[in-house]
């Protein structure tokens, strides 16, 4: 009873109702009996979200209570067509429903919230006209999920925690199907996207259109009842003297807020996380090449970062057919510029790019890796680019950044937005989540924000716990943005055993999306592989036009379909220590057979066969994996 008269005393009085194009997602909007603004959000009929809480407090004005709406604007169609380097489509076609609600305070201030509508979401941002300053205080959205919803949740690590002070980077295991309510086990939140299933409906939560002048969001720790709001950064996620929240003269507009709503597939197929990000700024074309990547450092550490070895990494990438190798930390200490400029020299008489790694940091962390420092202002930046064009590197990796502060935002977008300039693909480690960024920066191949493959290196725990994490990462991580997994090892690692088989490790090269794939395996690990997993390797494609999501349930398994041209790539793999049988649809390719690698009988062993459309059945190993290609 107490709960009933808890939703009567918000029923919704002024309620304004805004449908997606095909009419099966409904949002209302309305101003509660508390005088608040509120919304609802049902797919197909059935409820997705509970009243839930809009609104912003600035300094300068508080509109989280005593409103009325003021203006409700026509509802007009919204479309755009925009392509991606780095995606799970090459070719996207946005359309929505879009409508403006203008509420107002006491004072007499406005706001409006600008809702979209479309047919696998919904995103919602909100705007304050006018000059004169703007300083963030706090924002009231919230997310209210029924009791029996469930989520599938990442904490929010604690700044200033973790290797040398470099928390936070979007580096935990998932809390899987755990009921809505459930605290945070960290005080500083959950992370996006996080991911529900409300009914028959999931929604992935994240934002976009991070411009530089707003701060990162996260979840609140607290989602007592299954209501979750949006939590601010920690204060000291900033960078050196810069400021926390965001603080504008003039007109204030908020990132997007995002929710994929629908079926797992409708989601899963989802491209709302760069639909909502902004047009891509120019890049040289001839420079924007996605591709994969030999790397030493997954395996071998920082000992191997000399010119030696990472002469033997080019020849390795150039026998794998990929694009790129990533010369890791402390180069300019073990190489030096000159031995560099040999190395990038040499691999363009293989084809293959030279990466370089750079440490972001100022005084916000502790780490000591090389080079330091060289990136912190505009002028040190027009230097180290001009420096690393003149030694003929294609792209950096930039790491160990300071957090989701306004200030360390505006860091990541002056990065962006320079070297773009300077025609330099760039990479983002120790990183937040890039939120779009793909989308308006196309040079920016990939990010880590991930616990990536270099934990299960370092402890036993970490990687008897990597199978049910990498199950996680296409429904969440992996979602909307590409991601830097650093994917793939067929052999052990020094006191390590590894828990997933060939195949499982095999699936992750087309599961995980990245602009540039770095690939953990050495060139010893791939010499002893059979000739058909190094064909299928060498011809992977470098990026994707088309996807299908075709079964799979977070943190249990997963198989996903992906077009490249004329060719299809089907990959799954298994997370848990039983066989799973997966029946699969594949209609869309008529009559076809395919190429099939997949477990053989020892855990680091292949085997080939085929697979045939239009259905198949398989039976995945545990802790196993398949790919097959159909040209």
């Amino acid at each position: 009873m107490r709960l009933i008269a808890s939703l009567l005393l918000s029923l919704p009085v002024l309620a304004q109702a805004l449908g997606s194009p095909d009419g099966q997602l409904q949002v209302d909007v309305s101003i509660n009996a508390e005088q608040q603004l509120v919304y609802t959000v049902q797919r197909a009929g059935q409820p997705v979200l509970l009243p839930s809480r809009l609104g912003l407090v600035l300094e300068q004005g508080d509109f989280a209570n005593g409103l009325k709406l003021v203006a409700t604007s026509p509802i007009k169609a919204h479309r755009e067509q925009y392509t991606l380097a780095a995606g799970k489509k090459s070719s996207v076609d946005y359309r929505a429903n879009e409508q403006r609600f203008t509420v107002a305070n006491a004072a007499g201030q406005k706001l409006v919230l600008t809702l979209r509508a479309s047919n696998d979401g919904l995103a919602l941002r909100y705007t304050v006209d006018g000059a004169g300053r703007k300083q963030f205080k706090d924002e009231l959205t919230s997310f209210a999920f029924a009791p029996e919803a469930r989520a599938w949740l990442q904490p929010m690590s604690v700044a200033k925690t973790g290797f040398a002070r470099t928390n936070p980077s979007y580096e935990e295991h998932y809390q899987v199907d755990i009921a809505v309510g459930t605290p945070s086990p960290m005080p500083a939140g959950w992370i996006f996207p996080a991911l529900f299933r409300s009914g028959a409906n999931w929604v992935a939560l994240t934002e976009a259109g991070m411009d530089g002048r707003f701060h990162a969001s996260r979840l609140q720790a607290d989602s007592t009842g299954g209501i979750y709001r949006i939590g601010l950064p920690d204060p000291r996620e900033v960078f050196t003297g810069g400021h926390l929240l965001a603080d504008i003269n003039g007109p204030l507009t908020t990132p997007w807020r995002v929710l994929a709503i629908g079926p797992l597939k409708t989601v899963m197929e989802s491209t709302l996380g760069t639909d909502l990000a902004a047009p891509a700024v120019p890049f040289d074309k001839n420079k924007l090449k996605p591709g994969h990547a030999s790397w030493s450092w997954a395996l071998l550490k920082d000992a191997a970062t000399v010119f030696d070895v990472q002469k033997r990494f080019i020849d390795y990438a150039a026998d794998m057919h990929w694009n790129y190798t990533l010369v890791d930390a402390e180069w300019d200490r073990q190489i030096g510029d000159a031995k560099m400029k040999e190395l990038a020299d040499y691999g363009r008489t293989k084809g293959i790019g030279l990466l370089a790694w750079y440490n972001s940091a100022g005084d916000w962390n502790d780490a000591p890796q090389t080079p330091r420092g060289k990136l912190l202002t505009a002028a040190d930046r027009q230097r180290e680019f001009a420096r690393m064009k003149a030694i003929g590197v294609a792209g950096l990796k930039v790491d160990f950044f300071g957090g989701d502060g306004a200030s360390m935002i505006a860091y990541y977008v002056d990065l962006l937005k320079e070297s773009a300039a300077a025609g330099l693909l760039m990479n983002f480690h120790g990183a937040t989540l890039p939120r779009g960024w793909s989308r308006t920066y196309p040079h920016l191949m990939t990010v880590e924000a991930v616990r990536g493959l270099e934990f299960t290196t370092f402890t036993q725990e970490d990687q008897d716990a990597v199978a049910t994490h990498a199950a996680m990462l296409p429904f969440t991580r992996n979602l909307f943005d590409p991601m830097d997994f650093t994917p793939m090892v067929f052999g052990d690692n020094p006191n390590i055993k590894r828990t997933t088989r060939n195949g499982f490790e095999l699936a992750e090269s087309v599961l995980f999306l990245s602009g540039i794939q770095h690939f953990a395996e050495t060139p010893d690990g791939m010499a002893a592989v059979p000739a058909y997993v190094k064909g299928l390797l060498r011809e992977l494609p470098r990026h994707w036009d088309e996807v299908r999501f075709l079964d799979g349930e977070p943190g249990k398994f997963v198989v996903i379909a992906r077009r490249a041209g004329k060719q299809w790539f089907i990959a799954g793999l298994n997370a848990d220590s039983q066989p799973r049988d997966v029946q699969l649809d594949l209609g869309w390719l008529g009559k076809a057979e395919g190429q099939l690698i997949t477990d053989g009988a020892g855990e680091r062993e292949f085997t080939e066969g085929k697979l045939a459309a239009p259905a198949a059945q398989l039976t995945l190993a545990p802790k196993g994996g398949f790919v097959a290609r159909f040209r």
